[in-house]
């Protein structure tokens, strides 16, 4: 029977894709899955901006300004790095307690910190009437496309809006490699279990550690080991620890007493 389920972040409530699943012990591995990067397929549209920044939300104003191919690509050239960005008042975010859509939705607006992000990929996929502009980008966590839409669109000197988004990866995790729910509801339950993806897997971004077999008892039971001088690995760097040919969990090496030890954070067999 599984006991707990948790999913890894959340998307925007008029977007799909790719939102990965924890199940079992693999819920205690979900905060190593939300600091990865993400994919999307989205659509900007210009000349009209919202108050939740996409296309669900009222129209707050309007623009005729014109803008050329160029003018666009100029601009998505200067949005792809690191730059600041302030969240949306229309996001999960808590302020005091409380979520940011809540407040938003009280009519309150307050004062948000802007933060830094990346977007390591901004490319153009299709402009028409110089209006409608489908763009894929791989960001890093904590980025809001609506934001981003918002920005560029006001950069360009009218008004944008998120009116498409597809999340079609998390990490390794691909949109062609991903199944829907209703799919998984017409599967039998062994069918189901076929296609979970093992957990060192799904963390495979992290990096590796073996163990020798001798010192197995040791690791399961969360014992301080020590590893040496010799070792290069980075401190306190979450790594995938493996002992006996099987994955045993997720630890990092920590300095003390001048020493080097494998510390376990999770054990997770």
């Amino acid at each position: 029977s599984i006991k707990k389920i948790g999913h890894t972040g959340t998307l925007d409530p008029n977007a799909m894709g790719v939102l990965p699943i924890c199940i079992g012990k693999a819920t205690r591995i979900s905060e190593y899955l939300l600091d990865i990067d993400k994919e999307y397929i989205g659509e900007l549209t210009l000349g009209a901006a919202t108050d939740t920044l996409d296309s669900d939300g009222e129209i707050l104003n309007t623009s005729d300004v014109q803008v050329s191919e160029k003018e666009i690509a100029d601009v998505f050239r200067k949005y792809t790095g690191k730059i600041s960005q302030t969240p949306p008042m229309y996001s999960a975010i808590r302020v005091n307690g409380k979520r940011l859509y809540e407040l938003a939705r009280e009519g309150i607006e307050i004062e948000r910190k802007s933060r830094d992000i990346n977007i390591y990929d901004l490319d153009i996929m299709n402009i028409a009437e110089n209006r409608k502009i489908f763009f894929y980008t791989r960001c890093s966590k904590g980025t809001y496309i609506r934001t981003l839409c918002d920005d560029i669109g006001l950069e360009l000197g009218t008004y944008g809006y998120m009116s498409y988004l597809m999340r079609v990866g998390v990490g390794d995790f691909k949109l062609e490699n991903s199944y829907g729910m209703d799919y998984l509801k017409s599967l039998p339950l062994d069918k189901v279990i076929d296609l979970l993806i093992p957990m060192d897997k799904a963390i495979s971004h992290l990096g590796k550690l073996t163990v020798p077999n001798s010192l197995y008892g040791k690791l399961i039971n969360g014992v301080k080991l020590s590893i040496g001088k010799d070792t290069d690995i980075e401190y306190g760097i979450p790594l995938r620890v493996y002992c006996m040919e099987k994955f045993i969990g997720i630890g990092k090496i920590i300095q003390a007493e001048d020493d080097q030890y494998l510390k376990m954070d999770k054990v997770l067999i």
